[in-house]
């Protein structure tokens, strides 16, 4: 059985919770979770994958076992939280990675890519945006309003996706046989989403998702001159990032496997076996940017 740790690191003062497994000399994979869940959306990826690769998947501040300190002890912006992780890797002692983002994670992993080009060896996306194609325009655009006017009538439209019906729904829409999900998933969120002061947290985060679209260029630039591989698995029924947005990775990224499966959102929590597959397959791919170890 695959050992995987659960550890803690202090980062300028605040809690970052992660999970570790695999070889200490194995080709690092970052894993970064989306809204509104955590690391606990890796807890079945990571024993598959753990020995070809080395796995890290922390929470980010805000999500799961981490802090969540209050909006006024800390900025809540994607910028905030991608700085946290680069801090956490420097701390682990790793410089070259790759990285596995869904939703959340991917801003947060792009911005890691931009700060230092030259350490993300290998991108897998599940679900996790980098193009104005992925965005499915009904669900967006009670974020968008907000992140234009974070009045109270804005505030409201967007509350509901706080509660327990619009995060069952993450969980369970566009995927054929819903019996497949494990509520747990869902209850896993809900239960610390409810925790004090976390629903400004998350408001303010929805706020600031409209500081990642401008980015996009430059991401894809660093696609292309980077050559960096791209795995995007994806569920075709995600009604949050659409299809689109894993087609256009082709546009940018050299040879790009875009691998579309019969589900939504949380890919991992029905198709979890075609995933762990994908992704190790794509060990190949990466291998070509790493240098022996994750230091």
């Amino acid at each position: 059985m695959t050992a995987v740790h659960h550890r803690t690191a202090e980062i300028d003062g605040l809690r970052v919770f992660y999970r570790e497994a695999g070889p200490a000399d194995a080709p690092v994979l970052l894993l970064l979770h989306g809204y509104p869940t955590s690391s606990h959306m890796f807890r079945q990826l990571i024993p598959a994958l753990a020995g070809p690769y080395r796995l890290i998947a922390p929470d980010h501040i805000g999500f799961g076992r981490s802090s969540a300190p209050g909006t006024d002890e800390f900025d809540y912006t994607f910028d905030a939280l991608a700085d946290v992780t680069r801090k956490l890797l420097a701390t682990l002692g790793i410089r070259r990675y790759g990285i596995f983002v869904q939703d959340y994670g991917a801003p947060i992993g792009w911005r890691l890519a931009l700060a230092d080009p030259a350490a993300v060896i290998g991108i897998v996306t599940q679900n996790g945006n980098a193009y104005d194609a992925g965005f499915t325009p009904d669900f967006w655009a009670p974020v968008w309003a907000y992140g234009q006017d974070t009045g109270p009538e804005n505030e409201e439209r967007l509350r509901p996706a706080l509660g327990r019906e619009a995060v069952e729904w993450q969980y369970t829409h566009g995927v054929p046989d819903p019996s497949l999900v494990a509520p747990e998933a869902w209850e896993h969120d809900l239960a610390l989403l409810e925790r004090p002061g976390v629903d400004r947290a998350q408001l303010a985060l929805f706020a600031d998702y409209s500081s990642n679209p401008p980015l996009y260029p430059a991401v894809h630039a660093w696609l292309r001159s980077s050559g960096v591989p791209v795995l995007a698995v994806w569920g075709r029924n995600d009604e949050i990032f659409g299809p689109a947005g894993a087609e256009a990775f082709r546009r940018d990224a050299r040879d790009a496997e875009v691998l579309l499966l019969d589900g939504g959102h949380f890919l991992l929590e029905s198709h979890l076996d075609e995933v762990a597959d994908a992704v190790l397959r794509f060990r190949s791919r990466l291998l070509a940017g790493w240098h022996g170890t994750g230091a």
